[in-house]
């Protein structure tokens, strides 16, 4: 049976070594994707990801060698006029950093910086969860990722 608070503190630690700690890119899995890996003990974790400004990827946790765990999403800058793909980066990092401190990873989260708003909301849990981020210029929305996920079974 898997350690379910197990998983979702090794996801929290994941995301912070690797996206949003600016973790060392590893050996591209696909033609032409960004790959981002990070282990202990038998977690794995990898996020491949595919664009810039426009992007889409997914994250995989593996238990001793078996993929336990799956995340897939999509996002993209929707006024190029309010906001650079930089710009998010640097908001997206510097609010799920505050985030993953609250040891944890979904929604139910605002963050503000000058005239930025970052919200991420999200239903469910770990096991199974759907969700939204996105980011204000005042009250515009910018930019916006949208994502799923949940627990692997055989």
């Amino acid at each position: 049976m898997l350690n379910v608070p197990a998983l979702e503190a090794f996801i929290v630690h994941a995301k912070a070594a690797t996206y949003v700690g600016n973790g060392e890119h590893t050996t591209s899995c696909r033609p032409g994707s960004h790959d981002l890996r990070c282990a202990d003990g038998e977690w794995t974790y990898l996020d491949s990801y595919f664009g810039g400004t426009d992007f889409i990827g997914e994250e995989v946790v593996y238990f001793a060698g078996k993929p336990v765990w799956a995340m897939n999403y999509y996002g993209r800058i929707l006024r190029t006029d309010l906001l650079t793909a930089a710009q998010a980066g640097q908001m997206i990092k510097a609010s799920l950093s505050r985030m993953y401190r609250e040891d944890r990873f979904l929604g139910g989260f605002e963050h503000t910086e000058n005239d930025l708003t970052y919200v991420d909301t999200s239903e469910g849990k770990a096991d199974s969860f759907h969700g939204r981020e996105f980011i204000r210029r005042g009250q515009e929305v910018a930019y916006e990722l949208v994502y799923h996920g949940g627990l692997i079974k055989d």
